[in-house]
C-alpha cells in the first residue's frame, strides 16, 4: 500500500487496515496493540520502520508499507545483554558507555544512568535509563540504534496534544513476547480510588493493550471491578477472583494472584492516586509481568517519599506550569481566551463558571494564594500572558487574609513595572476587607483597568471586553 494513502487515513482506519492485513496473511494470534501504534506513528512521521512481532513483519520504506509473515525462528536470533553496572562494554554494534549522572551513587539499583553508544560510523547518541536495563534485538544493535533514532522525534499518540511531544528518553527493555508452551495474553489492570464509595478499586479487563475508554464504549461487559475496604486491605479471595475472571489457570493463576497482591500493596505504600498497568502480560511460559505502566502520585504525600523527586523530569511537563510552581503559584493551563487570577481553589472554580456564563472560556486556573502583593501579582501576570490566546485577564480576589486595598496597589505596581507588556484588558473584582478603598485605588490609577465589586458586574465587563 502507498504510505501516503495509509498515513492520510484516520488512526482507527489505519488500525483496521493493519489487522485486516494480518488476517489475510494468516496471522491468527493477536498482534500487540502497541506494535500497531508504533507502525501508525512511524507512518505519520515518515520514519523508516522495520520490525516484527507475534509472527508478523512490517516494513515502511520509500513510498510503501508492506506486511508479511516473519521468518520462522527470527525471534530466537540476535543479540541480548543485561547491563547491571556502569562502565564501558564492547558490543557487536560498537562501544556502549554507561555512566552515572552527576552526584549519583555508584551501583545503586534503579538509579538512572546515561548511556552513550557509538557504532562504526562514529555517530553517538545519549539515552537515559534505570539500572539494570536490557538490550535485546533480533539483529545485533538494532534496539540501541532504534532508540537513538527515536530520541528527538515528535511523538504523536492519542495521549499527546495534536502537535505531539518531543521524546527525550527511551527505556530499553527486554522483549517479553517470546515463543513458548502457550500463547502470550494481554490484560488491563488499574488500582484507583472510588470516590463515590470511599474505597479503593481494582479495575481489570481481558482486553489488554487497548485504551480502557474504548473497551468501556464497545465491550463494557469485559470490564470488571473489585472494591477493597481500606480498613482490611485486599483479601486473598479477591485476588483469586480477579485471576478467575481473567481466565488464567494453573501456574499463571498463581502468578496472577501474586501480581495483583503486589500491585495493590505498591499502590497503597506509595500513596498513589492511580496505578495503571496496560498491558499486564501472561508470557508464553506463564509468568505475569507489567509491560507498560502509568503511575500518578498524590503530591500531598510526597513529603513521605522524598526519593520520588529524583524521578521527576520537568521536560515532560508544561514549562509554564513548572515556572509557576517555582514561584509558588498554583497554575494549570487550559485552552480558553480569558486568563484567571484568583485566591482560593473554590473561588477559582466559580470564576471559571463566571467566564463561561459571560461567553468566554477560561485560559487557565491560577491561584495566587493569600499573599497577593505586587511581586506575586506581577509574576502571575507574566505567566498568564505567556499564553498567546489570552484576550483578557480577570482578577477575582476575596479579601479575607489579605486586604483588598493591598491587592489593588499590587495590581497597579505590577502594571507599571511591566510597562507595555500588558496589551489585553484587565478586569479586577475585589470583595472583602477594604473593597471600596481598593476600587478607589484602581479607578484613580489612570491605568486601563476595569474595576468591579459585584460578581455580575465582573461578568458584564468580561462580556464587554470580549466583544
Amino acid at each position: 500500500m502507498p504510505i501516503s494513502v495509509f498515513s492520510s487515513a484516520p488512526r482507527a482506519i489505519q488500525r483496521r487496515l493493519l489487522y485486516r492485513a494480518f488476517s489475510e496473511i494468516g496471522i491468527e494470534r493477536r498482534v500487540p496493540y502497541r506494535f500497531v501504534e508504533r507502525i501508525c506513528n512511524a507512518a505519520a512521521s515518515s520514519d523508516v520502520f522495520s520490525e516484527d512481532a507475534s509472527g508478523v513483519f512490517v516494513e515502511i520504506a520509500g513510498e510503501s508499507i508492506s506486511v508479511k509473515k516473519a521468518q520462522k525462528g527470527a525471534t530466537d536470533a540476535g543479540f541480548s545483554a543485561i547491563i547491571r553496572k556502569t562502565g564501558t562494554y564492547e558490543m557487536p554494534f560498537g562501544s556502549l558507555c554507561v555512566a552515572h549522572k552527576d552526584g549519583a551513587r555508584s551501583g545503586f539499583p534503579g538509579e538512572r544512568v546515561s548511556v552513550f553508544c557509538s557504532g562504526g560510523s562514529g555517530a553517538s547518541s545519549v539515552l537515559c535509563v534505570p539500572l539494570p536495563f536490557c538490550i535485546r534485538s533480533r539483529q545485533a544493535g538494532d534496539a540501541v540504534r532504534s532508540a537513538s533514532q527515536i530520541i528527538g522525534m515528535q511523538l504523536v499518540t492519542p495521549q499527546t496534544p495534536p502537535s505531539g511531544k518531543k521524546v527525550h528518553q527511551v527505556l530499553i527493555a527486554e522483549d517479553v513476547y517470546y515463543p513458548g508452551e502457550s500463547e502470550p495474553k494481554e490484560f488491563y489492570m488499574s488500582v484507583l480510588l472510588n470516590r463515590a464509595k470511599g474505597k479503593n478499586m481494582i479495575m481489570y479487563s481481558t482486553e489488554g493493550g487497548m485504551d480502557i475508554e474504548v473497551v468501556a464504549e464497545k465491550t463494557p461487559h469485559l470490564i470488571f471491578t473489585e472494591e477493597i475496604d481500606p480498613a482490611v486491605g485486599l483479601l486473598p479471595f479477591q485476588a483469586r477472583q480477579i485471576a478467575f475472571n481473567l481466565g488464567v489457570t494453573g501456574d499463571a493463576q498463581k502468578e496472577m494472584v501474586k501480581f495483583v497482591t503486589a500491585l495493590y500493596n505498591a499502590y497503597v505504600s506509595s500513596d498513589a492516586s492511580l496505578f495503571e498497568i496496560n498491558p499486564v502480560l501472561k508470557t508464553s511460559d506463564n509468568k505475569i509481568m507489567a509491560v507498560d505502566a502509568k503511575v500518578t502520585l498524590d503530591d500531598n504525600a510526597l513529603f513521605r517519599h522524598p526519593e520520588y523527586a529524583a524521578y521527576r523530569d520537568t521536560r515532560e511537563e508544561n514549562p509554564v506550569e513548572v515556572e509557576a510552581k517555582a514561584v509558588g503559584l498554583n497554575y494549570v493551563a487550559l485552552d480558553g481566551n480569558v486568563g484567571c487570577m484568583v485566591n482560593g481553589a473554590g473561588l477559582a472554580m466559580a470564576t471559571m463558571d463566571l467566564i463561561k456564563q459571560a461567553g468566554g472560556s477560561p485560559a487557565n486556573f491560577l491561584d495566587v494564594g493569600g499573599t497577593a502583593d505586587a511581586k506575586r501579582v506581577e509574576a502571575a501576570f507574566r505567566i498568564i500572558l505567556k499564553d498567546p490566546n489570552v484576550k483578557a485577564i480577570l482578577i477575582n480576589i476575596f479579601g479575607g487574609i489579605v486586604r483588598c486595598d493591598r491587592v489593588a496597589q499590587g495590581v497597579v505596581d505590577a502594571y507599571q513595572n511591566m510597562g507595555d507588556a500588558i496589551k489585553v484588558p484587565i478586569i479586577v473584582r475585589l470583595q472583602g476587607t477594604n473593597a471600596e478603598l481598593a476600587k478607589e485605588i484602581l479607578d484613580n490609577s489612570g491605568l486601563a483597568v476595569h474595576s468591579a465589586i459585584l460578581f455580575q458586574e465582573a461578568a458584564d465587563k468580561v462580556k464587554e471586553v470580549l466583544q
